[in-house]
């Protein structure tokens, strides 16, 4: 706007051309941008014994028949890798997830910590979740997986791709 004000008879480069080439020149450094979740909680607890960890996580979201969206929740026992949940919910709203926890908090008793990704509704960008932070008031540590590293909930993982074999498959080979 400057340049453009002082010599309107010039024909100047739009300003992210302009950063572009100071960028390329070495005159620019990029900023580090923020992550805005909660860092990883490492070391993870061991599977020492049944309740110690439970890993949770939605295997994604799949499209049903009628064009509805379902959202499976699983949770397991890390120890024995039972598995204590896996229901199809509408989203991965707090609400809806809590009530399947409360469920299994009241069949299986409470787990020392729960291991999770940093997706919704288990963490937060400013912080902890308000899932997270309902399991801190009753005792129960959050420990969560560095992103883009499902390996460290490995077990949880391995499970979803069974789970993924059983349930979607046969119905794709049965569509016409």
């Amino acid at each position: 706007v400057i340049l453009e004000g002082s010599n309107p008879e010039i024909i100047w480069p739009s300003a992210s051309t302009i950063g572009n080439i100071l960028q390329k020149r070495g005159f620019v450094k990029p900023r580090k941008r923020k992550r805005g979740v909660i860092p990883p909680s490492e070391p993870f607890r061991g599977y020492d014994h049944p309740n110690a960890v439970w890993c949770a996580d939605f295997k994604g979201d799949f499209k049903l028949r009628d064009g509805i969206r379902c959202y499976p929740l699983t949770i397991s026992d890390g120890f024995s890798r039972f598995l204590l949940c896996c229901k199809g919910l509408s989203g991965t709203r707090t609400y809806e997830t809590k009530r399947e926890f409360e469920r299994c908090f009241r069949e299986y008793g409470l787990p020392n910590a729960i291991r999770t990704d940093n997706g919704i509704p288990f963490a937060a960008g400013s912080g902890l979740s308000l899932l997270s932070t309902w399991w801190i008031k009753l005792g129960i540590f959050p420990e969560r997986i560095r992103p883009g590293k499902p390996q460290e909930n490995g077990r949880h993982e391995r499970m979803h791709r069974t789970l993924k074999a059983e349930a979607v498959y046969p119905i794709r080979s049965s569509m016409r």
